[in-house]
């Protein structure tokens, strides 16, 4: 008699699918680690299933507990594997030449930005040549996801339960950036989602406005993002018209040089 093997294909890819859905949360939640409980609860299983999947995960080396909290954290052969593949996979240099482009032909200043848990750090900045230039955001900085252009585009590509984890986690972060809060977050995220592109003012530096896009790796996860920058009288409605379809061709240019 003969038997389809199809439901432990699909059972087999489930498994896989949810390993790498746990991976990310973890991800999100850099450097402090998830519960058990909150994980499972993300993941929509039973507490006995998650925790399953964390203990194959932990022997794997993809994730540790920590001893005193248990809670659950990236581990070593995650670190192991992403040096492995920087020789592949270096996205400032990759991106690099992309941005430079970028700021000589909007006369601004280009940056790129990584996700990093909860925060956007910025990896790369290019100035252009127009005169007056923003105050310039250091490369290596870190913000909390949402405050600058760049860390608003990754935010506003999230589904909605990762953006809702995230506003909950950076919110008492945000007093720092003016009167930014969990709410005025919630409705750029929303603003950007109904434009099609990211836009702050004065949160990241103030005088500066600035508009970004995300990049995604293959599996469509927002990993990065491109903005450009200028002072706010200059950043007005006709300059973003402008300069926005510039913008998504450096975006496109850099997700398709990503996924080579």
């Amino acid at each position: 008699m003969f038997i389809s093997s199809e439901p432990l294909e699909v059972a087999g890819t489930q498994t896989i699918s949810r390993a790498f859905r746990a991976l990310r949360l973890v991800a999100a939640q850099a450097p402090h680690g998830i519960r058990l409980v909150d994980l499972s609860h993300q993941l929509g299983l039973e507490r006995p299933t998650a925790h399953r999947l964390l203990k194959a995960l932990v022997r794997e080396g993809m994730l540790v507990q920590q001893a005193g909290t248990r809670r659950y954290s990236l581990g070593p052969q995650l670190f192991e594997l992403g040096i492995s593949a920087t020789h592949q996979f270096n996205l400032k240099d990759i991106c690099q030449p992309v941005c430079a482009a970028l700021a000589e032909q909007t006369g601004d200043t280009a940056f790129l930005f990584l996700r990093s848990g909860f925060d956007a750090v910025c990896i790369a900045r290019i100035q252009g040549t127009y005169p007056i230039q923003t105050p310039s955001v250091p490369v290596g900085s870190r913000q909390p996801l949402g405050v600058s252009a760049g860390g608003l585009a990754l935010l506003s590509a999230l589904l909605a339960e990762e953006m809702a984890t995230v506003i909950g986690a950076v919110e008492p972060r945000l007093a720092a950036y003016g009167d930014l809060d969990a709410d005025k977050l919630r409705d750029l995220c929303a603003s950007a989602k109904r434009a099609g592109y990211a836009s702050t003012g004065n949160h990241a530096v103030p005088g500066v406005r600035a508009i970004g896009l995300p990049i995604f790796d293959r599996s469509n996860t927002p990993i990065a993002a491109i903005t450009v920058a200028a002072t706010q009288s200059r950043m007005d409605a006709r300059r973003i018209a402008t300069l926005l379809p510039m913008l998504k061709t450096a975006a496109a240019e850099v997700t398709r040089l990503l996924h080579q």
